[in-house]
């Protein structure tokens, strides 16, 4: 769980740099393709290093269609309508918007978890899926709060675009996790996926730059600053903590629950760098009902932990999420 809170911390980043790039007058793809361009070195370097090239060569080349289609589903459909969105709302409102991949995440339960000895799918989380709708409900409060100051028009150019994306990132993460997390590590999938995404975003490029040309340096440099941070250090932290819960739908609704944290952490970058108006006493009171749901979250995963006691379920890891664990 604290993983997934240091994730949202760093996923936090992706808003608050869309939107300065958004202001700046960046095309909305560049901002999307370069994440993952730039991405793709970091990963595979840490992947070479660690020694995984040949298996995940393996992988591709036996399963590249897989691989394709969750790689755009879970990367090309997440990341750019973020990024689009980010052109119609400030950061706090895309990033609230976003949190209903909590309840998405939830909801895809019993259709992306394995079946279990009997053939049968795995139920929804019901404790789970309410502690989630309670952190969404907190969200709905700092939207509230602040729709004031977005257009009614805007606000659904915004909105809409996210509630795709936050669709496609719980189910391109599940997906490939299920496929293939008992062959590849956390680094692994994440290349692996990145690179399926590749031709989505060499399309989303060349029929843009005809239209709104290329990228500028500033969003160059913010680009690089979003994959490092967001893509990177973001994306490993939580595939890492989702695949250490994987043998368990409630830890893994709570795990994901922990995204809702961005909300907190892109209010506050926005405060502190980019203009905007500052939260009405509703919206300190949606602020403090999203810190409860996580609050509530972990003593939920903590009571479950203590009612099993030595009857738990051991989770084994790989070497990097030891690390990072640790």
């Amino acid at each position: 769980m604290w993983l997934g809170i240091l994730a949202s911390l760093f996923f936090a980043v992706t808003f608050v740099f869309n939107e300065a790039m958004s202001l700046r007058g960046g095309p909305w793809f560049w901002s999307a393709a370069l994440r993952y361009f730039f991405m793709l070195p970091f990963l595979v370097v840490i992947v070479w290093l660690r020694g995984g090239l040949p298996e995940l060569s393996k992988s591709i080349r036996q399963n590249w269609l897989q691989w394709l289609v969750w790689g755009t589903i879970g990367f090309g459909l997440f990341y750019a309508p973020l990024c689009f969105s980010a052109d119609y709302g400030p950061a706090w409102l895309v990033a609230g918007s976003w949190q209903i991949t909590i309840v998405c995440g939830v909801l895809l339960t019993p259709w992306l978890s394995p079946r279990d000895t009997a053939g049968m799918r795995t139920r929804v989380p019901r404790r789970e899926l309410v502690t989630s709708v309670i952190l969404l409900l907190g969200v709905v409060l700092m939207e509230a709060a602040q729709s004031t100051h977005v257009r009614v028009g805007g606000f659904f150019a915004g909105f809409l675009p996210v509630v795709l994306a936050a669709i496609a990132y719980p189910l391109g993460n599940r997906k490939t996790m299920l496929l293939f997390s008992s062959s590849l590590d956390t680094y692994q999938r994440l290349l692996g996926m990145t690179i399926g995404s590749v031709p989505f975003w060499l399309i989303l490029c060349v029929t843009g730059v005809p239209f709104a040309g290329w990228p500028s340096t500033s969003q160059i440099l913010g680009s690089l600053v979003v994959a490092v941070s967001s893509g990177v250090i973001a994306t490993t932290l939580f595939f890492a903590a989702t695949d250490m819960a994987m043998g368990s739908p409630r830890w893994l609704a709570i795990v994901e629950a922990t995204q809702s944290g961005e909300v907190v952490f892109a209010l506050v970058g926005q405060m502190l760098f980019l203009p905007g108006a500052a939260p009405t006493p509703v919206g300190y009171v949606g602020v403090a009902v999203v810190i409860a749901g996580l609050c509530v979250h972990s003593w939920q995963i903590g009571r479950a932990k203590y009612h099993m006691g030595a009857s738990a379920p051991s989770v084994e890891l790989d070497d990097g999420q030891e690390s990072l664990n640790s």
